[in-house]
């Protein structure tokens, strides 16, 4: 049952995600956040809004939640913070917000934004680098890639199933796009409105060599690095309708195999928000790899192919804009769940594993 503090999703929307370098390519973290904040703002009524928070992970700095405030128009007075959680950064920032309205009863807007696209080249004594380190000497630290490969091995997890994982986020969101599932979610900015990568196949799929020799995660079983953004209004508790938070958790693994973190996250949030897994009527779980996504799965005792699991497709086939995924996550079970019209009582859990070894996720419970 909802509990009389319990801060609520009243609004959640999102950009079209876009391929780095493509559909997006001139459209910096100010523009994208700005975008999404405006128009969670005026899909919540304009209410007062106290802060703006954004998760971000590897933009220009400078503060992208007061960079999107007053690219929204919020004007001067309404200030702004970040939040670098790396791939859960987006879900942190919501996360942060809510226990904020929590305690002072006022509303707030938070979500993610990444541009990877115009995100800046980094150096250290003029040698660039392509990112910081997820743990400090002495402890395993992979990229993302080399962890996706490095779990498939940990489990065994075979080249089809991997491919079966992509081909079926794929075909999930060919499907939801082609229902018009999506729209309602969406907010043009230079003039896209719609996500550019999904519809590959199994043909596409099959041919795609291994990324490591011997390996067996491929360009097809890895997310596109993408440019988006995503924002939701949170509102105290007592809003008519919404996605009220129930439960949520951030947690600690293996930095040597971070993409299980999802799956103990969501272990920890389902417990605090005293929900069983079997209640949950909407999962989406961030997919950076379907090596890591089906890791996550079967941790929890879900098959790879339940359908309450990125029902109309995951980042594997809409794209990784990094620091807006897990603000992704909350704006697609918003679309699941409110949207779709899920009675009151309702459970949705969004979820990511993150570099260096974390795990965040949140339980939401549907309020009309």
């Amino acid at each position: 049952m909802v509990s009389v503090t319990d801060p609520v999703v009243v609004a959640a929307r999102r950009s079209a995600l876009a391929v780095r370098g493509r559909g997006l390519a001139r459209a910096d973290v100010a523009r994208l956040g700005g975008a999404v904040v405006a128009a969670v703002v005026a899909d919540a009524g304009a209410p007062p809004i106290a802060d703006v928070v954004m998760g971000n992970c590897m933009g220009p700095g400078g503060n992208p939640g007061r960079l999107s405030a007053l690219a929204a128009g919020l004007g001067p007075t309404v200030p702004g913070g970040a939040v670098d959680r790396q791939c859960g950064s987006g879900l942190s920032a919501i996360l942060d917000a809510a226990l904020a309205v929590r305690t002072d009863g006022r509303h707030r807007v938070a979500g993610g934004v990444e541009s990877a696209s115009t995100a800046p080249v980094r150096s250290i004594d003029g040698t660039a680098y392509a990112r910081a380190p997820f743990a400090p000497a002495g402890f395993a630290d992979p990229d993302m890639l080399r962890a996706a490969e490095d779990l498939a091995r940990h489990d065994g997890l075979t080249r089809a199933r991997q491919d079966a994982c992509a081909e079926r986020s794929h075909a999930r969101a060919a499907a939801a796009r082609s229902a018009g599932r999506l729209v309602a979610e969406f907010v043009a900015v230079d003039g896209v409105r719609e996500d550019e990568a999904a519809g590959t196949g199994a043909t596409v799929l099959a041919r795609l060599a291994p990324l490591f020799p011997g390996g067996t995660v491929t360009a097809g079983t890895s997310t596109r690095i993408g440019d988006g953004a995503a924002a939701v209004a949170i509102a105290p508790a007592g809003a008519a309708t919404g996605l009220a938070l129930r439960g949520s958790a951030v947690v600690g693994c293996d930095p040597a195999l971070p993409g299980v973190g999802a799956a103990f996250a969501v272990e920890a949030a389902l417990t605090d928000a005293g929900v069983e897994l079997v209640e949950v009527a909407a999962f989406e779980i961030v997919e950076a790899f379907a090596a890591q996504s089906i890791a996550v799965l079967s941790r929890l005792g879900l098959a790879d192919d339940d359908p309450r699991v990125c029902a109309d497709g995951g980042a594997l086939a809409l794209g990784h804009p990094w620091g807006a995924s897990g603000a992704v996550a909350v704006v697609r079970l918003f679309s699941r769940l409110v949207r779709a019209g899920a009675p009151a009582g309702a459970y949705g859990v969004a979820a990511a594993s993150v570099g260096g070894g974390l795990g965040i996720a949140a339980v939401f419970e549907v309020v009309r």
